[in-house]
């Protein structure tokens, strides 16, 4: 038995207590299927007798450690810039193609340089210390627990630096949620899924007006993971039941691993399965997951993605009655059209709205992905080499590229700077040319008063001039209002990503943070809370859940009071409509006295949030919604006759000046012919008469030539 199972026996003993049972889920009845806290129904994929052992009452705010486990060549480019130049044979563009091109033992090679270097307990303690972190997801691949293909051999050794982090993260006090990020065939077809799926080489008919080698993805992306896709037909032909199988056996695997890891928070089954996912084949995936953990890991969280369809018709009512399960959503600006700051302010507040929705219609949600990008300028963010048809948007800022993270050995670096853009070439454009390295662009300083509300950002130059970069500005208010959204109405946030490779902190959580565009701390700020004030059409209230049992309001409550000191022994006597109008008014105190530092409106199911439409004067928030310099304007005449005035006072000034310290200038204007009926005059003598040079007083206005 190696040491790493061992270890999960061990901490699996401290968690469950040498009393608890497991029991298998064979055992199904009309009853239901018992566990450790609950009752589960196959028949309709719901759950019963919540015993709340672990209540989500605490909200997350984390960051992602993407690039490290599963490989993306947007975060880490110096992985990938030995494939610039490349062919049909020679090119890798994602991590199963990496493998696949370099062979297990090279691949490996440069794969344990990478992880040992990404992600250093260094960067584990500045995150902890910066007290706005509590929590760590962490992208891997469903070939760690059961590799296949060009996997094998290739990221040997992977889990070890795994369970190291566990133990850096528990050591800090951060909590991990293990996402799986792959899966066998695609779960989305982008490289994120580990394999680029709907791929074609397109080089032969490339030849005029030069032979090039090309490629295209986008216009015909799959994902084969669920089953075979006909992207004529735009749906699954059939389902593919070995690949789902797969991936419950990784599933259990990881569950077996880390049960008892302290740790470990809980685990992601599946990260972004696409939009066209038949959705009651991924339901009935999530659910044998669901038991496969809650079997195990009684009191692991379980999140599910929820398949780019962030709505009540898809997800309301599901898995209801079932603990510690939550929905992931993503929720990025990168992909919106070049718009005014205002309505990137309106769109990240807005979605207060909706996750408010969800939270009542599902239950706790999350938004395991976002940034601080406000376009598509990143490289290579939507493929090696490659953009989507018509991205980016606008021109994009150049910065030198990096040079590599993991040392000078890395193949392929630095980036030739006397070589412009280097195939192989996909539909879009996106790479290194001549050393530079396209980044995120900055935002410019707004005219405040001129109310040009942004737009003046889509038509200016992606590099702000000198003294006009207003990047700061907007990402600092932008952070504030996206913090506010996610984390003061849902169960809180992930941020992707923790780190880049090129400086782009627009997506590098640590890079914001030195930025001052997030702030540090436990985020119990008023700027925070009040961030999206403006754009607010209503507020929210935590009322009790009508729908839960008497006993869960009941003991929300008492946690509420008990958490604030306060006497609860009326509780038991309450019933009912007074019960239940009790909860009400103990909820939303607490949640509303405690939300800033991480409190949700759950308390176990007995709390759910509903809008209520309040309204403030503007000068009940001391924010600046610009958070700029008013510049006044000042009328054309009013500049003109400043200018006259300054010009005259400014002559006279000299001509005095030069009249009392230059004799030479002085002898030249007593004898110009020009400026004898000035300088006889008397309101001249009287003024400059002093003026003069000695011995000349009593000639002024007569002529010494």
């Amino acid at each position: 038995m190696n040491l790493r199972r061992r270890l999960s026996i061990f901490w699996t003993t401290l968690a469950l207590g040498a009393s608890a049972k497991v029991i298998p889920t064979e055992n199904v009845t009309d009853e239901g299927t018992p566990f450790m806290h609950f009752l589960a129904f196959d028949s309709n994929q719901t759950c019963a007798s919540d015993k709340h052992a672990m209540p989500f009452n605490n909200q997350i705010r984390g960051v992602n450690l993407g690039g490290w486990m599963v490989l993306e060549p947007w975060i880490t480019p110096s992985l990938f810039y030995q494939f610039l130049g490349g062919d049909e044979t020679n090119t890798a563009m994602d991590h199963y193609s990496f493998c696949e091109v370099l062979g297990p033992k090279e691949g490996n090679k440069q794969l344990k340089r990478h992880w040992e270097t990404w992600v250093t307990e260094a960067i584990i303690r500045e995150l902890a210390d910066s007290g706005a972190v509590n929590s760590l997801r962490v992208p891997v691949g469903d070939f760690m627990f059961e590799p296949y293909g060009p996997y094998i051999g290739c990221t040997d050794g992977a889990l070890d630096y795994v369970d190291t982090l566990l133990d850096w993260a528990h050591a800090y006090g951060l909590s991990v949620l293990l996402d799986v990020h792959t899966q066998k065939g695609s779960q989305n077809g982008f490289d994120n899924s580990g394999q680029t799926q709907g791929f074609q080489w397109t080089s032969r008919i490339s030849n005029y007006p030069r032979g090039l080698t090309t490629f295209q993805h986008w216009p015909i992306r799959a994902a084969h993971w669920i089953g075979d896709f006909d992207s004529e037909a735009v749906n699954y032909t059939n389902i593919n039941h070995d690949n789902i199988a797969h991936s419950l056996r990784v599933i259990e695997n990881l569950v077996d691993m880390y049960a008892g890891h302290p740790a470990v928070l809980g685990v992601e089954p599946v990260n972004e399965p696409w939009e066209l996912t038949p959705i009651e084949e991924l339901k009935s995936f999530y659910w044998d997951s669901y038991l496969i953990v809650k079997r195990k890991a009684p009191y692991w969280k379980f999140i599910m993605h929820d398949s780019f369809r962030f709505t009540p018709e898809t997800w309301g009512g599901f898995m209801k009655g079932c603990p510690d399960r939550a929905l992931d959503t993503h929720i990025y600006q990168a992909w919106m059209d070049p718009s005014s700051r205002l309505t990137f302010y309106n769109n990240a507040c807005a979605q207060k709205q909706q996750i408010a929705l969800m939270e009542r219609e599902f239950g706790p949600v999350i938004v395991g992905e976002w940034s601080l990008a406000t376009d598509n300028c990143a490289m290579w963010l939507n493929g090696f080499n490659d953009n989507l048809p018509g991205f980016p948007r606008s021109p994009c800022k150049y910065i030198p590229c990096s040079l590599p993270y993991m040392g000078s050995d890395q193949p392929g670096t630095p980036v030739d700077s006397g070589a412009a853009l280097q195939g192989p070439y996909g539909t879009g454009i996106s790479g290194p040319s001549f050393g530079l390295c396209p980044v995120d662009r900055d935002w410019m300083t707004e005219r405040y008063n001129n109310a040009e509300g942004g737009s003046s950002w889509v038509s200016s130059p992606p590099e702000a001039p000198r003294g006009r970069d207003g990047t700061d500005e907007v990402m600092s208010l932008l952070a504030l209002k996206k913090i506010s959204a996610f984390s003061g109405i849902g169960h809180g946030f992930y941020f992707w990503n923790f780190r880049t490779d090129l400086y782009n902190p627009q997506w590098s959580y640590l890079l914001a943070l030195k930025r001052g565009w997030i702030p540090k701390g436990d985020l119990n700020d008023d700027r925070i809370m009040n961030s999206c004030h403006r754009e607010d059409v209503g507020a929210f209230v935590c009322e009790a859940n009508r729908e839960a049992p008497e006993e869960a309001v009941k003991n929300g409550i008492s946690y509420a009071l008990g958490e604030e000191k306060k006497d609860a022994a009326h509780v038991d006597r309450l019933t009912g409509e007074p019960l239940y109008s009790e909860g009400d008014t103990v909820f939303d105190a607490f949640w509303k006295s405690h939300r800033a530092t991480g409190a949700t409106c759950d308390f176990g199911g007995a709390a759910v949030l509903k809008e209520e439409n309040v309204t403030h004067t503007d000068d009940y928030y001391s924010d600046d919604y610009y958070n700029a310099v008013e510049v006044k304007t000042v009328a054309t005449w009013k500049i003109v006759l400043l200018v006259v005035i300054g010009t005259l006072v400014g002559s006279l000034t000299g001509f005095s000046l030069a009249m009392k310290l230059s004799p030479k200038f002085s002898r030249k204007v007593r004898s110009s012919t020009m400026l004898r009926p000035v300088t006889s005059s008397g309101i001249f003598r009287q003024s400059f008469g002093n003026l003069l040079e000695p011995g000349l007083q009593g000639y002024a206005g007569i002529s010494m030539d």
